[in-house]
């Protein structure tokens, strides 16, 4: 393929991606990118529909001659996880995504990218443009694949058992074929707060930074530290060495899939500063040594603040630390089926302190469903001994790899040839709508691709530039060879 070629497929696919980054699709938001897509396929020509959930569904009409091949799906989502970095002013309800191209990568300015899964969008643009001899398309784009998978719970069954193969446009790097993942459950804690007015008289601002955060699916293996869970040690040690302090707010976190990377608290005491500074600077080190070389930027600090208007009471704080100690966040057990791979996991996402009431959200993965059955009713019992409403949401189902599956094994040969060496093909700890797909259309063929990302539900979420010619070339070969019949077990 020449250079102008690839500059054209790059430029071309990136200014699909700007014209998303321009509006703002933060999960459960997304009717105005909705309609910008229902729009978009309209203009190429497309029988398009937009459902009650606000996905998109298009089909695209095979080319002439194969109009009786197999029907493949392409699937992506157009929400995003809107974060941003300490300091950035950003409204991810009003404020567009402002790109920065620095030779080979995108990333935004401040806050997180969206190419999660915005690239996914914009690919599926280029094939709907430009894929020929193949046979008929379909274009599913679904909302809220961050909080709920909403959107693919809601897709009519029919969309997608009107087709032999799906690929979809939501994994991370570009030479990794992805033919499993795990299923999630998400649970929301409420504690419903009694303040009272401080008699204490400094206030003072506990601050948990430097964290590297990152996907609680692809990054928890890591060993990465969690900043809700670090604050929470903070607070009961100054509890367990006698230190009287009221707290009057907690609040960390960016998003319930994302490993918090800061949190803090505002406390009021009669302590002296060098006494507080003594029991922090002990859990900053305990901290620094529990987690060895992996969290090099982490630091625990104190800082004075503005005395506020009320504090919790005690009972009430405690609840919602000894939750947060409680609710173990990381790895549960490696899978004894696929060496390195996660089995089990789970993650302190959100903390927040609202007018009446603190909040904090709990998300579990696990390629057994049944794990995550028993997580979830002890996420109940552990809020009914703490006097936390536990809210617990429906489960997303994992998604089992097939034992054969001729998609996987076409794309991966054609990777091979397309670029000299083999693609990785395995299953992944990470949720994806596939498995809704699935319980939906079993006999569905079925994989996932996508771009390489690094650091996505971050602000330093990047985008290589690089990876998104073999993509599309990738996806256009499958198709014709789909419509060739070359794809069949």
């Amino acid at each position: 393929m020449r250079k102008e070629e690839e500059k054209h497929i790059v430029d071309e696919v990136l200014e699909d991606f700007a014209a998303l980054a321009a509006i703002p699709r933060p999960s459960l938001h997304e009717k105005a990118v909705s309609d910008h897509l229902l729009g978009a396929f309209r203009a190429l020509g497309c029988e398009v529909r937009q459902d009650a959930a606000n996905n998109i569904i298009a089909d695209r009409a095979a080319s002439p001659g194969f109009e009786n091949a197999p029907r493949v799906i392409l699937q992506a989502h157009m929400d995003m996880v809107c974060v941003a970095a300490a300091g950035v002013g950003y409204d991810p309800l009003r404020d567009p995504i402002r790109l920065r191209r620095t030779g080979d990568e995108l990333t935004a300015e401040g806050t997180s990218l969206g190419a999660d899964d915005g690239a996914g969008i914009a690919m599926i643009f280029y094939v709907f443009r430009h894929a020929d001899n193949v046979g008929p398309l379909r274009a599913i784009i679904t909302t809220d694949e961050e909080t709920g998978m909403t959107g693919a719970q809601a897709l009519d069954a029919k969309e997608l058992l009107d087709a032999d193969f799906l690929i979809n446009w939501d994994s991370e790097n570009f030479d990794e074929l992805t033919r499993g993942c795990a299923g999630s459950v998400g649970v929301e804690f409420r504690r419903e707060i009694g303040w009272r007015t401080p008699t204490e008289d400094r206030a003072w601002r506990v601050s948990v930074r430097g964290l590297l955060g990152g996907h609680s699916g692809e990054r928890i293996g890591d060993g990465r530290g969690n900043a809700l869970r670090i604050l929470a040690q903070t607070l009961h040690s100054l509890k367990e060495a006698g230190r009287a302090v009221s707290v009057a707010c907690m609040t960390g976190g960016s998003a319930r899939n994302a490993i918090a990377a800061e949190a803090e608290a505002v406390i009021v005491t009669r302590e002296r500063e060098a006494e507080l500074r003594s029991v922090i600077s002990e859990v900053e080190r305990h901290a620094r040594t529990a987690l060895g070389a992996v969290e090099p930027g982490l630091s625990v600090a104190l800082s004075e603040t503005e005395t506020p208007a009320r504090v919790m009471s005690g009972e009430d704080a405690a609840a919602v630390t000894d939750a947060l100690l409680l609710l173990h966040t990381g790895v549960f057990q490696m899978s004894t089926a696929l060496p390195g791979l996660v089995e089990t996991s789970s993650n302190l996402g959100l903390l927040r302190t609202g007018e009446n009431e603190v909040f904090f959200s709990y998300f579990a993965r696990s390629s057994v469903d049944e794990k995550l059955v028993d997580l979830a009713e002890g996420c109940r019992i552990l809020g009914e001994r703490l006097g936390l409403e536990a809210h617990v949401a429906t489960p997303s189902p994992g998604w089992r790899e097939r034992p054969k599956s001729a998609l996987s094994d076409t794309m991966a040969a054609i990777f091979e040839e397309q670029n000299g060496r083999l693609m990785k093909v395995g299953v992944i700890h990470a949720g994806l709508e596939c498995g809704w797909h699935i319980q939906k259309a079993p006999k569905l063929d079925m994989v996932s691709v996508g771009v390489t990302t690094r650091d996505i539900h971050s602000p330093k979420e990047t985008l290589d530039l690089t990876t998104i010619v073999p993509q599309v070339r990738l996806v256009m070969e499958t198709l014709r060879r789909v419509a060739q019949g070359n794809c069949s077990d």
